[in-house]
């Protein structure tokens, strides 16, 4: 508006009140005391004004026109009006013209702008000034600031409107009763918990007593009253009985407030309906029941299969019943329903993959992908690429954007084989997947979120690879949070007979054969075989001997077991006669292995391939003779 002023561009001292310009108001000069007087009226905190028996404006102290902006001849007769926001004008001129009619002093509230335009909350308030006559000479009066007021009413209803929300959804009221005079009074929630009608008198604590049942009411009223000795808090239970015969439980929780002397003036508390609770409770209890009845049941009738099932355990394509496997099916069974990360270790060829299948089976993301990942047959410069994915153009032959396995696992299962093969840099990647959920694509910014659980397998010593540096150990303590060791196949000679079975039925329906009976002497020759490669190896013989086998009796040439296990034996454990000329042997056998090596036990270079045994069976060897692979890195 033009003719603005701020009360920041000038002295406010000096602006009220001018030698020269005091003595003249509107073009009269005036007395000093009137002076003096303008001058208290012009320097008070409060927005004064006056105005004419018809109501027209004729007076606004200096603090009115500072805040509105307006000159004292913009404001005069109905000029103040600009200043009021035009929603409230006509309410407020509306309570101005009774006021003028009744000649009685009014209020009434609205909002009124400020010099730079932003609008208040104000009291507008009028006392009209008579003369002897008893007739309106005058009126004054003054607007007053209300804005923080009525923010904090409106914070405070907006508290009050979610208290008794969240006390309606959660069934609960407040409650306090005052012990002088006896007076209880409730929240809106607690007419529904004490079954309170409009016409019910609920001042009194004998009225809630009375709702109570008559079963629980003497427990309850000796509680109160030992907590109104005690001066403590309680927390009781007990039902209600409404006037229509419907029972309530109630959870009720009581505190004392006490007086500058220690005494008792008031309990204040909550009651809670737990009604809904009880009924869950005694239904669990009765389905609990119920479930024991059909277990004793169940029993009964399966004794036959339970002793079947002793016999023979198939576990999807795990083979087995002895002691050792049953062990790993039953960290299995465990660990299925949880999202935790599993490390299975175990040699080459006993089954690790079938493992992280059952699962997944077993889990909650069995509906879901399993995408399985052999990390040792990934080239290093792709396996970044292959695990997280990229965008076009991150590379040469990248044309476009490529979903990585995490990605294409997505709310399913990702398994990583021979996880100990991974660069170190991929740690560094797998290991902000396994921590925060996410991971970048080759040549990409953007983080890309997943859900994903991770089951990773090796034939490593992962606590050597550790030790030596080849591996993290952050990642490793990740992985390693449920880990499974996979026995051997020698350490489960009572699944051999299985397996040979399950085998030779599998391959012989799946190339039209009929095997009637398996020779005796290849019984004798599985049963006594070390099986260095383990299930993988048995599986390799008895598909081989399917194929040569003619219909009738299955059997398995013995050079072909023996052609198989021409590789440089490690005793497993020496006779102690000769026990300390064996060790040194085979430890001699080792270390030159690892000299030619520069001390790599796994890879197509290393000791493991060089002696052709398993990985983790050196590992096992070396670590049992206590020899150090770093000397042979130097050498």
């Amino acid at each position: 508006m033009a003719g603005q002023l701020s009360p920041n561009s000038r002295s406010p001292i000096g602006s009220l009140y001018n030698p020269r310009m005091a003595s003249f108001r509107h073009g009269v000069e005036e007395p000093g005391d009137v002076q003096d007087i303008r001058l208290v009226v012009d320097t008070i905190p409060t927005l004064a004004w006056s105005a004419r028996p018809d109501g027209s404006a004729e007076f606004h102290n200096q603090r009115w026109l500072d805040y509105t902006g307006l000159s004292a001849k913009q404001a005069l007769g109905s000029g103040w009006e600009v200043a009021v926001h035009p929603d409230d004008l006509p309410r407020i001129l509306e309570t101005f013209r009774e006021a003028l009619k009744s000649a009685k002093p009014y209020e009434v509230e609205g909002r009124f702008r400020r010099f730079d335009g932003e609008f208040r909350w104000f009291l507008f308030r009028g006392s009209p000034l008579r003369d002897h006559s008893g007739k309106v000479a005058k009126w004054y009066g003054t607007n007053t600031d209300l804005e923080e007021r009525k923010r904090a009413e409106d914070a405070l209803r907006a508290s009050e409107a979610s208290l008794l929300e969240a006390q309606r959804l959660t069934r609960t009221c407040s409650w306090k009763h005052e012990i002088l005079s006896g007076k209880v009074t409730v929240s809106a929630e607690g007419f529904a918990l004490y079954g309170i009608e409009p016409e019910d008198d609920a001042s009194s604590i004998d009225f809630y007593n009375r709702r109570k049942h008559p079963e629980d009411r003497p427990e309850v009223e000796q509680a109160y009253a030992a907590a109104l000795l005690r001066k403590t808090g309680f927390e009781l239970e007990f039902r209600n009985v409404l006037p229509d015969g419907t029972i309530k439980n109630i959870r009720s929780i009581g505190h004392p407030i006490l007086d500058e002397r220690g005494d008792v003036v008031e309990f204040v508390g909550a009651s809670i309906d737990v009604t809904e609770h009880y009924r869950a409770r005694a239904d669990l209890e009765k389905a609990f029941e119920e479930i024991k009845r059909l277990r004793d049941q169940l029993h009964d009738e399966n004794v036959v299969l339970r002793e079947q099932i002793d016999q023979a355990f198939m576990f999807e394509e795990i083979v087995g019943a002895s002691s050792a496997l049953q062990g790993v099916l039953s960290r299995l069974m465990k660990v299925a329903p949880t999202d935790s990360s599993v490390l299975v270790n175990g040699e080459t060829g006993t089954g690790k993959e079938l493992v992280a299948r059952a699962i997944h089976k077993r889990s909650r993301r069995s509906q879901r992908a399993f995408v399985s990942v052999n990390c040792a047959a990934l080239a290093p410069s792709l396996i970044s690429s292959e695990l997280f994915g990229h965008e076009k153009g991150a590379f040469t032959g990248a044309m476009q954007r490529r979903l990585g396995r995490f990605e294409l696992a997505n709310g399913g299962t990702i398994f990583l084989d021979e996880i100990g093969e991974l660069p170190l840099d991929t740690q560094v990647a797998l290991l902000r997947v396994l921590q925060e959920r996410e991971f970048e694509r080759v040549g990409g910014t953007q983080p890309v979120k997943v859900d994903v659980r991770v089951i990773a397998a090796t034939n490593r010593d992962l606590e050597a690879a550790v030790a030596n540096g080849t591996f993290r150990p952050d990642l490793y303590y990740r992985l390693n949070v449920f880990p499974i060791q996979i026995p051997p196949l020698r350490e489960r000679q009572d699944d051999v007979l299985m397996l040979l079975e399950y085998f030779v039925s599998r391959f012989a329906q799946k190339m039209g054969k009929h095997f009637k009976k398996i020779d005796k002497r290849t019984v004798e020759l599985f049963r006594s075989y070390p099986w260095p490669g383990n299930i993988r190896e048995l599986q390799n013989v008895v598909e081989r001997s399917v194929i040569v086998s003619s219909d009738g009796e299955f059997c398995v040439d013995a050079a072909w077991l023996s052609r198989d296990s021409r590789r440089v034996s490690l005793p497993q454990q020496a006779q102690p006669a000769d026990g300390d000329q064996d060790a040194s042997r085979e430890r001699q056998i080792i270390e030159d292995a690892l000299t030619g090596s520069r001390g790599r036990v796994s890879g197509p270079n290393g000791a493991a391939a060089t002696l052709r045994v398993p990985p983790s069976t050196l590992e096992y060897r070396i670590k049992k003779l206590r020899i150090r692979k770093s000397h042979f890195r130097l050498s």
